[in-house]
């Protein structure tokens, strides 16, 4: 494929020939390798387009369909704009999406983050499209957010027989989208299989922080903004990044026999949402408490949490699962809305050797131990 463009004379292309002693012509031509949709495999769900910028990645995107952006009404919640879908299944598309932060969901489109803006728009072009067709993918987030939207992507379009094309100059995330075909024209437009490749392990670290740190969570949880401050916490990094945070609140003497504790925030930074870094999260630090001998509960309405913790041999349900939450006359819990909530008791394996991470923190910070090993999943 040739793409040719009209040369303007001025003194400015004068002095390129000149200087530079460079034939110019009328005219300057590009060869751009051409992809026919004949020669994509006959069932696929995900294409990546890849190369370095200006080697025509838009101009092949382009022959394959028209690239539309999607427009976002300001004046409604970001979730309504997801209208005519039901409500339930555009919530489900933007938490596949790894947008699954509900606050972020009724605000305007315009209040929201670059990273969550980014994951709205592709949600959208999902959702209005046969074959999405996506430009500049990941150019304008982070690559730790990069690499969390990938996955959170493929996921969603795979489990939904969705299709869509990706371009990109980005190769770092090809290992998170496990594409079936890759279109390298920084190799003359070979076209390779990548359906081999494989989402590579998540390493977190986790610390043992203050309650302090809850702030900068505080805003993304689905229920409410305050915590308990006498609640036990840990946050987890990644690459050096803050991702989420877990609070813990131990249990009226007497409420459970032995030492008993319950999960009572669990939060992941809007932009890592998708990877399951929530549920690596708790799952890690129950393992912590049951290693010291605690017996730990938890209770949740975000029903994946919830359905998760249902189907995971980790957790048993306790008696009170799927029960109404008790109007209550807490300060905490008086606006809470009577709904079904997710009870479990974790019942996996114990993870010894960090038992240290749960004692008192001004004992920590003594022995500069307030950092724990890495967490692989």
């Amino acid at each position: 494929m040739q793409l040719k463009s009209k040369v303007n004379r001025d003194e400015y292309t004068q002095y390129v020939e000149s200087a530079f002693d460079l034939q110019i012509q009328d005219f300057a031509t590009t060869e751009i390798p051409e992809l026919r949709p004949s020669r994509l495999p006959s069932d696929w769900s995900i294409g990546v387009i890849c190369g370095a910028s200006g080697s025509g990645k838009s101009t092949v995107l382009r022959t394959l369909g028209e690239i539309k952006e999607p427009v976002f009404d300001d004046s409604i919640s970001v979730l309504s704009n997801f209208a005519p879908m039901p409500p339930k299944e555009a919530s489900i598309l933007l938490s596949s999406m790894g947008l699954a932060s509900v606050p972020s969901w009724i605000r305007p489109f315009s209040t929201l983050s670059n990273g969550e803006k980014y994951r709205a728009t592709v949600a959208k072009i999902v959702a209005e499209n046969d074959i999405a067709l996506i430009d500049e993918y990941t150019s304008v987030v982070d690559r730790n957010v990069a690499k969390s939207m990938s996955n959170a992507l493929q996921k969603y379009v795979r489990r939904n027989n969705k299709k869509v094309i990706l371009a990109t100059c980005h190769y770092d995330i090809l290992d998170w989208l496990c594409p079936d075909w890759i279109f390298d024209l920084n190799k003359g437009g070979t076209l390779e299989r990548g359906d081999y490749l494989q989402r590579p392990r998540v390493q977190l670290q986790v610390h043992r922080t203050t309650s302090d740190t809850w702030r900068i969570f505080s805003k993304h949880h689905y229920m409410t903004s305050e915590m308990n401050e006498s609640a036990q916490c840990f946050c987890f990094t990644w690459n050096n990044q803050l991702v989420a945070f877990v609070g813990v609140l131990p249990q009226p003497s007497g409420f459970f026999e032995g030492l008993a504790v319950r999960g009572t925030r669990t939060v992941v930074l809007p932009d890592f949402q998708g990877l399951g870094i929530g549920r690596a999260a708790t799952d890690f630090i129950a393992g912590i408490y049951k290693a010291a001998g605690y017996r730990y509960y938890t209770k949740t309405v975000n029903p994946r949490l919830g359905e998760y913790r249902e189907k995971s041999p980790k957790w048993t349900a306790s008696a009170k699962n799927g029960k109404l939450l008790r109007p209550s006359t807490s300060k905490l819990n008086k606006r809470q809305k009577l709904r079904p909530s997710y009870c479990h008791q974790y019942t996996g394996e114990p993870i010894y050797g960090e038992e240290h991470l749960i004692a008192p923190i001004a004992q920590l910070r003594k022995e500069k131990s307030l950092e724990g090993q890495l967490s692989l999943f």
